[in-house]
């Protein structure tokens, strides 16, 4: 492998990545994708029950607002299922009837913070945890809100800044209902079919761990120690491990102190797989949000393949979780499922776990989270980049940050810095001669 020459070597074949080549290549360059795994996809991953029914144990849902995502789906010919919403929302432990108003009031939380403007000097150096406590309403919408902040950011509520929570949730533009469709043969299948595009263009099992920068083009060194070089680099991979990959000469001060800015998420998500969805006899959605352990979430994702409820724990509780191990984890979700749905939800006939906390090639899940306070144009910096090095990850998104939506919007963005930088080259050489 060793002196390769591409147009372009991007690290990374999650979407961001897979995005990027596609875009690349459809422009007529050069591309080659190294990625670190064995598997393409990053944060979006499926596993299997024993019968061989997948279902996407990564990033899942998508709803009809993210044009890319849902493109995506219909040229690869992906059916879609309808996420099951019909139904009781419930909140635990609580009696029933408090659930919808508790959830109503934490919503009206959060549509109070995003009317805060990010750059407002009144909550420079605030967190959200900070300013939740500030604020009047009832203690169990306050931790309805911060529940959900934490199963969303997978970070705790006292370390995500209150700007930069505001600037991300502003960028996901939808109806609220992220939730609307998943994708019954898995989403992870469209990062199978972009991959299988690129032919030998794509590399895996190959982590990039130096880029070196000189005379007008970029060498890679891979985990084997193979060097390849090409025009230009994008490192398509989240924040957290863009920062570990060494550069020689050093990155400029702001670009480092710009990856040095975030934390992985931690997130925990379990498939329980049912004969039958049993929950919608009580009329219930199966969506559930407990109160007492916070960033812990589950709903319905039940299809013509499978009866099932996915169950999330995010930020504090992953952590905890994750240091307990597998079997607690197993033990753990099955008697909240119980406790919440009753002894029906002991049936269980299947169960997939994947446990994202410190995970090698990714840091955790689902997206890396900025918990630096006074980093406010850490992203910036980053998209800018060094050029010819370019940084592309979902969580620089224009929008969508850290859905599979904004990986690919990502993506898409550097190819478009890339492919401006190489047509400014070529115009230059073409004026020179």
């Amino acid at each position: 492998m060793s002196g390769y020459y591409a147009d372009v070597i991007v690290a990374g074949a999650g979407f961001t990545g897979l995005s990027a080549a596609d875009a690349l290549v459809s422009a007529g360059l050069d591309v080659v994708v190294l990625e670190a795994r064995d598997r393409v996809g990053g944060r979006v991953e499926r596993m299997a029950f024993a019968d061989g029914v997948g279902m996407d144990t990564g990033g899942q849902f998508i709803c009809d607002e993210m044009p890319n995502v849902m493109a995506l789906t219909r040229r690869f010919s992906l059916p879609l299922a309808e996420t099951p919403l019909e139904g009781a929302f419930l909140v635990q432990p609580q009696p029933f009837s408090e659930a919808g108003s508790s959830f109503a009031e934490s919503g009206r939380i959060r549509a109070r913070a995003n009317r805060i403007d990010p750059r407002d000097p009144g909550i420079a150096g605030l967190t959200a945890g900070e300013w939740l406590a500030r604020q009047s309403d009832p203690e169990g919408a306050k931790a309805s809100y911060q529940a959900m902040v934490e199963g969303l950011w997978c970070r705790p509520v006292g370390e995500i800044p209150l700007w930069y929570l505001i600037d991300n949730d502003r960028r996901t533009i939808s109806n609220g209902n992220e939730l609307q469709y998943f994708a019954e043969g898995t989403i992870h299948a469209a990062a199978e079919a972009l991959a299988a595009t690129l032919g030998k263009r794509l590399r895996l099992d190959t982590p990039v761990v130096r880029i070196d920068r000189a005379d007008g083009s970029v060498s890679v060194t891979t985990g084997a120690g193979d060097v390849l070089t090409a025009r230009q680099v994008i490192i398509a991979v989240p924040p957290v491990m863009a920062s570990r990959i060494a550069h020689t000469p050093d990155l400029p001060n702001p670009l480092k102190g710009a990856l040095t800015a975030w934390k992985s998420g931690t997130v925990i998500k379990g498939l329980v797989r049912y004969e039958r969805p049993f929950w919608r006899d009580r009329g219930l959605s199966g969506m559930i949000m407990w109160r007492d352990t916070l960033g812990l979430f589950a709903c319905d994702v039940s299809s013509r393949q499978a009866s099932a409820l996915v169950m999330f724990a995010g930020g504090p509780v992953a952590v905890e979780w994750s240091g307990q191990g597998h079997a607690f984890i197993e033990a753990e979700i099955r008697r909240r499922l119980v406790a919440a749905l009753g002894a029906q939800a002991g049936d269980v006939t299947g169960l997939l776990i994947r446990d994202w906390v410190g995970d090698p090639w990714s840091g955790g899940g689902y997206s890396d989270v900025i918990t630096d306070l006074q980093a406010y144009d850490a992203e910036g910096i980053l998209r800018t980049g060094a050029p010819p090095v370019h940084f592309a990850s979902s969580e620089l998104a224009s929008s969508f940050p850290a859905y599979i939506e904004g990986a690919i919007v990502a993506g898409r963005e550097a190819a478009a810095r890339v492919i401006a930088v190489h047509q400014s080259a070529i115009a230059t050489s073409a004026s020179g001669s």
